[in-house]
């Protein structure tokens, strides 16, 4: 992974698989304190302690198509190479957490990425679910909700291009003003 959002695609269709209903994802970004922070949260299946204990292998996988999942191990690799830790809480019936820190400086800190084009892009795939995006810098921040959204757009499709067009270039826009 190249990018932290394309960590967050990866991590977020883990989410997907464990049938959430609501995934929160938050970046926020401290240069004074030297600290990226990822979260994501979801509401899904969860993870029971066995499973909990090794989902950072790489040949740790609930899927049936390959024998390998690396999400989480890449995941951790990326923060773990940028001075930084992950943290995954996980319970079954309830959802899991994960949590990565990097350092903000660190040559090996992989950049953010598309981030809003990203969360777009699962928002339109998944039109089901809901989604919450929060992305701060220092103190100023921005929110972005589907729920809300969907209030606005009454019976037009989330997913259809045009409107999806317009809502990567408002939070893409957004996410840009946090740093003027």
């Amino acid at each position: 992974m190249n990018n932290i959002s394309m960590h967050i695609l990866d991590i977020v269709q883990n989410s997907i698989r464990a049938n959430a209903s609501r995934i929160e994802i938050s970046i926020s970004e401290i240069p004074e304190k030297n600290i990226l922070e990822l979260a994501i949260n979801d509401n899904g299946s969860g993870m029971d302690s066995e499973m909990l204990n090794k989902v950072t292998d790489p040949y740790t996988t609930t899927r049936t198509t390959r024998k390998v999942g690396l999400g989480l191990p890449l995941l951790k690799q990326s923060a773990e190479q940028s001075g930084g830790f992950v943290k995954v809480n996980s319970e079954k019936g309830v959802g899991t957490s994960v949590y990565a820190l990097f350092k903000y400086d660190h040559i090996d800190r992989p950049p953010l990425g598309d981030c809003g084009g990203t969360i777009i892009l699962l928002v339109a795939a998944n039109p089901k679910i809901d989604f919450r995006y929060i992305h701060s810098y220092n103190s100023a921040k921005y929110e972005f909700d589907t729920n809300e959204v969907k209030q606005a757009l009454g019976d037009a499709d989330i997913s259809n291009p045009k409107i999806r067009a317009l809502l990567k270039e408002m939070v893409t826009e957004n996410i840009k003003e946090l740093y003027v």
